[in-house]
């Protein structure tokens, strides 16, 4: 039988960084084209010993189907930790647990977006997302950012634009995938232009509890008084990625649409994991484990930038990360970071052009992503070195 492919994925590409990570499984290669988390930070005799204990003591309750919002009790657990830490406020809003948080853009794009409607993001942002809104037929706009953030008066002029736009999209801490994390100010002023524009808002924020440097920055679902925000985390980053766990924190308006689009795309999520994740936050140290991943991220981002710094073309620029798992180099204007980051890997080391990242992917990029959580130091330093020569042959002086 020949299919025709719907016109809602003809369009949508495969992920630049999942095909890459076939590239990567190259035992030569050395690898900064993925995001995953380094597995030093996971807590695997934790993990192993709190699915023996249900596995023998009450195993049908975590083997059962679950609840499409979520298992209760991590649910309340996340409603209390969210109201300690971000000062959210649970009267108006609700949570629900998710299948990672690329479920969060899923569900949140098929609730509120049609074939057709606009979708404002930052640019360059997370090609899964961009992905997940491709695929509902949406309308991409990026907002470029600079270096403290979305530029908002690029923003304003967008929404004067498209008045028709229906979500804007923005990784406000630790941005995947330029590392940049915007201020309070300009978080300020996106919520402000969200309000006097109309536009709901899409806060990523997978990477929010890795800060290893500066000062927190108040989230924008905190500043939210309108119900506008709806806030997307993930236990990927901070407990393991495969258990496929997000959730999304979103006004109580969006309760039952929300609940029905989860119940058609996958009913719920894995319940065996969701209970491993309540069991680790309310009975074992959370807030040490997450120091201890700081620890190692503080580490490996300082000796990846250290030496970029010792080997770079002086030509070459690159964002000054304050936590999770991303830098972003780069070229002089002009320049494509495709050529360039063909040749890497042609002499052994993999990173992400930018072009990938952008809301039109046939626009050119001088950018290109550096990945340094799951490197070993070793591979760190001899893959930068090999990208430093690199630099110094590509810009001639």
């Amino acid at each position: 039988m020949q299919y025709e492919i719907s016109n809602r994925m003809s369009d949508v590409h495969g992920s630049a960084i999942r095909e890459l990570f076939k590239l990567g499984a190259d035992p030569n290669m050395i690898s900064f084209g993925g995001g995953n988390p380094s597995a030093e930070t996971f807590p695997i005799p934790e993990i192993a010993d709190i699915i023996a204990d249900v596995m023998k003591d009450a195993p049908v309750s975590v083997l059962q189907y679950g609840l499409s919002e979520g298992y209760t009790p991590l649910r309340d657990t996340m409603k209390d930790y969210l109201t300690r830490t971000q000062g959210f406020d649970f009267e108006n809003n609700e949570l629900f647990i998710l299948s990672g948080g690329q479920q969060c853009a899923d569900l949140t794009t098929k609730v509120l977006v049609n074939e057709g409607d606009v979708i404002l993001t930052e640019d360059p942002a997370f090609v899964g997302c961009l992905n997940t809104f491709r695929s509902y037929g949406a309308k991409l706009i990026g907002i470029p950012m600079q270096q403290d953030g979305m530029d908002t008066d690029a923003l304003e002029a967008a929404l004067k634009a498209h008045p028709e736009a229906k979500l804007l999209y923005t990784i406000p801490s630790f941005q995947n995938p330029s590392g940049i994390t915007t201020t309070l100010e300009k978080r300020k002023k996106v919520y402000e232009l969200a309000c006097k524009y109309d536009i709901a808002i899409l806060e990523d924020n997978p990477y929010g509890e890795l800060r290893f440097s500066g000062e927190d920055v108040p989230t924008i679902k905190s500043m939210d008084t309108e119900g506008r925000v709806l806030y997307a985390g993930s236990f990927s980053k901070v407990m393991a990625p495969a258990f496929r766990l997000g959730f999304l924190v979103f006004n109580k308006s969006l309760t039952m649409p929300l609940t029905i689009a989860k119940q058609t795309t996958d009913v719920h999520s894995n319940v065996l994991f969701q209970y491993v994740c309540n069991e680790y936050m309310t009975k074992y140290d959370f807030a040490a484990h997450l120091d201890k991943a700081r620890d190692v991220y503080r580490a490996k981002c300082n000796l990846m930038l250290d030496t970029m710094r010792r080997t770079f073309h002086p030509a070459v620029t690159f964002s000054q990360p304050e936590g999770g798992l991303f830098a972003m180099a780069f070229l002089p204007d002009g320049m494509d970071s495709q050529p360039f980051v063909r040749e890497a890997i042609q002499r052994g080391v993999l990173c992400v052009p930018g072009s990938a990242f952008l809301a039109d992917e046939k626009q050119v990029s001088n950018a290109f992503r550096l990945n340094y959580s799951t490197p070993t130091d070793e591979q760190i330093v001899k893959g930068i070195e090999i990208l430093g020569k690199l630099t110094h042959e590509w810009i001639k002086e």
